[in-house]
């Protein structure tokens, strides 16, 4: 939460709290939530001074960059935009307008829009193959491209 001029950085969470660094998951383990007071309060657990949502999150990624991942994907959809809101919390489900382009065998072939993605969290969260080194850091959330297995794409 600290990195010098960053868009997410901050000393104190909405509650007041002093932030700290800290890790929420490592080689797959669940390490800690993302709880401001009130939260940790209903579960009985402490506050992570996350009042408010995370502060430059930072995803750890592999060694390629958006160029490999599209490589290694072959044939699929790159998706550049996303419109709408399409989430069910309870369920998972997830629907989204996307548009971006459309890949075969690796390469960029036409740009694709007005299509829509659909998935469900647990298994798009299962089905991530790799998250790329083309890291994003006009956000709070610093990640690179992720590439998933398999998703619902529907268009015309």
């Amino acid at each position: 939460p600290h990195i010098p001029r960053a868009l997410g950085s901050a000393a104190f969470d909405g509650d007041g709290l002093a932030t700290y660094a800290k890790s929420f998951v490592e080689r797959g383990e669940l390490l800690s939530y993302v709880l401001g007071t009130y939260s940790g309060r209903k579960l009985g657990m402490p506050s992570t001074a996350n009042s408010g949502g995370v502060h430059n999150l930072f995803v750890s990624h592999g060694d390629e960059d958006q160029q490999a991942l599209l490589k290694r994907m072959g044939r699929g959809l790159l998706v550049t935009e996303l419109m709408g809101q399409g989430l069910n919390m309870v369920t998972g489900d997830y629907s989204r307008g996307a548009g971006g382009y459309w890949v075969e065998n690796g390469e960029i072939q036409f740009p694709v829009q007005e299509v829509t993605i659909a998935g469900n969290l647990r298994d798009m969260f299962k089905q991530i193959v790799a998250v790329g080194n083309d890291l994003e850091l006009r956000s709070n959330i610093r990640t690179g491209s992720v590439l998933i297995e398999r998703m619902t794409v529907a268009g015309s």
